[in-house]
């Protein structure tokens, strides 16, 4: 059973291969802020953290199924339906999204250091909320059938002892700046988390238990997915 991630994140990709699968990548080129201003603008209300999560892992799992449909996905040029040219579009498109709650607000990617560093100095010592959406498509001879989506929350509890010099050398790396809540567990920012409450995957970006969950609700088995050599 081939796996489409409609995501280019690291983190995401590597949960996937430590599980024995090699998915296929494909960058979903969802505006992520328009999706979710233009839901809250119709809803007239402000989205709960588990609505924008499971919003925003839909939409990228259709956008990469259009592409995987309408030729633009892994072969340039491809006939509608497939997604090599010649065979029809067959397997698994996982989207996800990710985001931190503190407080009641809602946090994604900071993106500059000046945002990541005040983000972390409200965070530190303290415990907030990671959301993870996914969203599963499945498709059988080039045709999109079932879907089915599911969100992951996990509690994460800062160190209360980190100092002003640690927050500015780890901001300084990078890594805080294009991942939700401004930390990871799985890299630099592992030894600034004291504690998880929930599945750690969740927190990397991809609870793997949801995703089983929703590949049985499919209809297929989990094992059915591993393609990646030991």
């Amino acid at each position: 059973m081939r796996l489409y991630l409609a995501s280019t994140s690291p983190a995401r990709l590597m949960l996937l291969r430590s599980a024995g699968i090699e998915p296929i990548t494909l960058a979903p080129e969802v505006d992520e802020t328009a999706v979710a201003d233009a839901a809250a603008a119709a809803a007239g209300v402000q989205l709960a953290p588990h609505e924008v999560v499971q919003l925003l892992a839909q939409a990228k799992a259709e956008a990469v199924v259009d592409m995987l449909l309408g030729g633009a996905g892994p072969a340039d040029g491809a006939e509608k339906g497939t997604s090599d040219g010649t065979v029809p579009a067959q397997g698994l498109v996982l989207g996800g999204d990710s985001v931190f709650v503190l407080d009641g607000v809602i946090y994604g990617k900071p993106h500059t250091a000046e945002k990541a560093a005040e983000r972390w100095r409200l965070q530190r010592g303290r415990t907030g909320q990671l959301y993870s959406g996914h969203w599963l498509i499945e498709l059988v001879d080039g045709v999109a059938l079932r879907a089915h989506g599911a969100v992951a929350v996990a509690q994460v509890t800062f160190a209360d002892d980190i100092t002003d010099s640690e927050l500015d050398a780890y901001i300084a790396t990078g890594e805080p700046l294009y991942v939700a809540g401004a930390f990871t567990i799985d890299s630099l920012g592992a030894p600034f988390i004291t504690s998880i409450a929930g599945d750690p995957s969740t927190v990397v970006g991809l609870s793997l238990p949801t995703l089983r969950r929703l590949v049985r609700e499919l209809g297929h088995e989990w094992p059915s997915l591993w393609n990646r050599a030991a």
